[in-house]
């Protein structure tokens, strides 16, 4: 199904499933525990054996020998996999390094070798044992240093790194009101539940890895690139993943290992990445140096805004694209982003929930504070006086303010009524101007607010739908569910469509033998994976009215009925002589680029900051999201909390330390590594304007989930000012940087 003009009045407008708070239907799997998980199938493969993961204990140098006598006489061991041992293997795009080193080593805790044995115990065992002489050569490890040397990347998320519109240099130096600022953001893990796993098992050339992976298809053809075998001998399964925001995207070691360890052994392997593993071997979100300038009329118009960004990464790794939101969020005349990747010998960087935004928001909306103070405006009103319905920079080279590129309009822009109504309902008017006016008993109190941007982008994405003589639909899609809801959207979406109740529909989810559906990323999986099942769901509507004699235009399916005039059948009498399947994709056209389709939305923050101890309490938080329909207000809010309590961690807490000598995160696990826990989070209230864009997809949907992290942390910044006085600029926002500005308040 071709998806290219506006979408008009369909089956899913009944919202008689769709847009309802229901209850996850694999609810029951996930609390009694019997969700299959990757580590934990016991139904899939006999017998399997155990790998454990080495990784390499410096971060840039050589591999001289590798010494596995002792390890191979090991009580248990089956086999050991090294580079040597490995076979010719191939890259996929997708991985910025290799999987297994050797005899090159690129970044600390890549993978050197499997141990692989009869149980789990042994192979721990045995891979302390494994002796690597290994050469260390100089690294660069710390972005400040590098920042100097960095260069301009090829792109970010496929846009030109760098835009220039009217004279940014010049308007900026006439501004009347300037904002100049530097703000940094560290390093941080993904530190999803489930680690990454994977069950590989071989039958004679054929491969089947029940793994941890976001995206099945990618999986599927990066596994088969990098061991060269076709990709039709691949398949791949996750029909459930404990949490991914990014850090499952492609293909990573443990896959891979696991079917290098089955094959070696001849068994079926299961590798999970220990803990500490993790947050060195695999992928992380990449410090960033910002620096923003807002030149200002006095009465709060923006008349130049420029954002520079630096980041690092492996050689030929990505940039963070922190800069993206400034580009589409404020009015402005004069406009310059810039975006530099340095080289560093750290492990590698990508995708880490809302890439871009979440840091370049954590900037660019203290910035707009900090301009707010100085034009002595009230913070909401300076963003409503900013607000575009127009794209000011999309992003594309060659554009200049005249072109008719500048002109593209949003498909649907509320950002003025997210402002307003989270205003209202937060009490923003309570707020005092000035910082360091509100006591509590020893608690300083303070509100911070920040506006939220994040791209809407669709993907193609495919489903098989089938009738059974039950009367019982089955939709079948690779699409996967990292906690997201989408078992239950998908059934939504193909009970609305088909007249059926929730009970009566079957999902089946995460398995390369289903079509290929647009997989779980970029905050495109929701309204994607759900027009894809609609496509399929119209195809099917056809078939049964035709397979009914009945006129497919005019046919209605309700309560299990297929009606038609005074005619009514039940559904399950179509497939009475056998089922009926039909397949399609949703294939998205020229509505996306013709239109700006973002979701927005503001966040409010309340925190307590102690007057002796500068100890921060967030007391209330809220959020207000405009992204079109909302199919299911309860998963939807459950996406939109967990990313403001990922947003809580952003600005008080989460931090991979570098240890800039050796070149490695030092705080790899999670005892080390921070994350908020419950008694750190309050009452999050979340608000859904009601809005539908029928320049989205057919279900006037888009995505939620990487929109409630944008803004937050700056949101609390703002907020510890308003409480404190004191401005931090530097990420996490941790106690001793308050205090110090206290005590030199004092």
């Amino acid at each position: 199904m071709k998806f290219d003009t506006p979408a008009t009045v369909n089956p899913i407008d009944q919202l008689k499933i769709i847009g309802q708070p229901v209850d996850r239907i694999d609810g029951l799997l996930k609390t009694t525990g019997t969700a299959p998980y990757a580590y934990e199938r016991h139904d899939v493969a006999h017998r399997p054996a155990y790998g454990h993961v080495v990784g390499a204990a410096i971060a840039k140098g050589r591999i001289r020998s590798i010494d596995l006598a002792q390890a191979r006489r090991a009580p248990g061991v089956l086999a050991i996999v090294t580079a040597q041992t490995a076979g010719k293997l191939g890259q996929g795009k997708m991985n910025t390094v290799p999987l297994l080193a050797g005899p090159q080593v690129v970044h600390y805790h890549q993978a050197v070798a499997l141990v692989v044995a009869e149980t789990f115990e042994q192979a721990r065992a045995a891979a302390q044992l494994v002796r690597v002489d290994y050469e260390r050569t100089p690294g660069a490890y710390d972005l400040a240093a590098a920042k100097d040397s960095a260069t301009v990347p090829d792109s970010i998320n496929g846009d030109a790194p760098d835009t220039a519109i009217g004279d940014f240099d010049g308007a900026y130096a006439a501004a009347p009101v300037k904002v100049d600022a530097t703000y940094t953001t560290p390093d941080q893990s993904h530190a999803m539940m489930e680690p990454h796993a994977t069950l590989a098992a071989w039958k004679g050339d054929e491969l089947t890895v029940w793994t941890s992976n976001q995206m099945i298809a990618w999986g599927q053809g990066e596994l088969a690139t990098t061991l060269g075998i076709p990709k039709e001998k691949v398949r791949l399964v996750s029909p459930f993943i404990g949490g991914g925001f990014g850090g499952k995207l492609f293909l990573r070691a443990d896959a891979l290992l696991a079917a290098l360890g089955a094959r070696a052994a001849r068994r079926p392997v299961k590798v999970a990445l220990q803990r500490p593993l993790i947050a060195n071997n695999t992928t992380h979100r990449p410090a960033t140096i910002q620096r923003v300038r807002i030149g200002a009329a006095a009465d709060g118009r923006i008349t130049a805004i420029g954002h520079e960004s630096w980041s690092g990464d492996q050689p030929k790794g990505s940039a963070d694209g922190a800069v993206d939101q400034t580009r589409r969020l404020y009015a402005g005349p004069h406009r310059m982003t810039a975006t530099r990747l340095a080289v560093l010998d750290l492990p590698e960087a990508n995708a880490m929930r809302a890439p871009g935004e979440a840091t370049g928001h954590m900037a660019l909306e203290v910035a707009m504070d900090e301009l707010a103070e100085k034009l002595q405006i009230d913070p909401v009103e300076l963003r409503i006086r900013n607000d575009t319905q127009v794209v000011p920079d999309t992003g594309k080279k060659g554009q200049t303010k005249d072109s008719a590129a500048a002109d593209k309009p949003f498909s649907r822009r509320e950002l003025v009524q997210c402002l307003r109504t989270g205003a209202e309902r937060f009490g923003w008017k309570e707020r005092k101007p000035q910082p360091a006016q509100r006591r509590e008993g020893r608690w300083l109190v303070g509100l911070g607010v920040a506006a939220a941007y994040r791209g809407a982008p669709v993907e193609k994405s495919a489903a098989r739908v089938r009738l059974d003589g039950q009367g019982l639909i089955t939709v079948e899609t690779d699409m996967t569910d990292i906690g997201t809801g989408s078992y239950t959207i998908i059934a939504q979406t193909a009970a609305e469509m088909m007249g059926v109740p929730l009970e009566r529909v079957r999902v089946r989810l995460g398995d390369s033998n289903f079509p290929v559906s647009s997989g779980s990323g970029g905050q495109w999986g929701a309204a994607s994976s759900t027009s894809g099942v609609y496509a399929a769901c119209v195809k099917l509507r056809e078939a049964i009215a035709r397979k009914l004699g009945m006129d497919p235009a005019t046919v209605q399916f309700a309560d299990g009925q297929v009606q038609a005039g005074e005619r009514s059948v039940p559904l399950g009498q179509a497939a009475a002589d056998g089922d009926i399947t039909a397949e399609d994709a949703i294939e998205f056209g020229v509505l996306d680029k013709k239109t700006q389709q973002s979701t927005l939305g503001a966040h409010f923050v309340e925190v307590a900051v102690d007057a002796y101890t500068a100890e921060i309490r967030v007391r209330r938080m809220l959020a207000v999201c405009a992204a079109g329909r909302i199919l299911n207000p309860k998963s939807a809010r459950s996406q939109v909390i967990g990313a403001m309590t990922m947003g809580v961690g952003g600005a008080l807490m989460e931090e991979l330390a570098v240890d800039t000598r050796l070149g490695f995160f030092v705080n790899h696990d999670l005892a080390g590594y921070e994350v908020p826990v419950h008694a750190d989070i309050p009452h999050q209230e979340v608000i859904f304007l009601d809005e539908v864009d029928p320049m989205a997809s057919p279900m006037k949907a888009k995505g939620v989930g990487e929109l409630g992290i944008c803004g937050v942390s700056a949101a609390i910044a703002n907020a510890i000012y308003n409480a404190t006085g004191v401005r931090v600029r530097d990420y996490p926002i941790t106690l001793d940087k308050v205090l110090a500005g206290m005590a030199r308040a004092a």
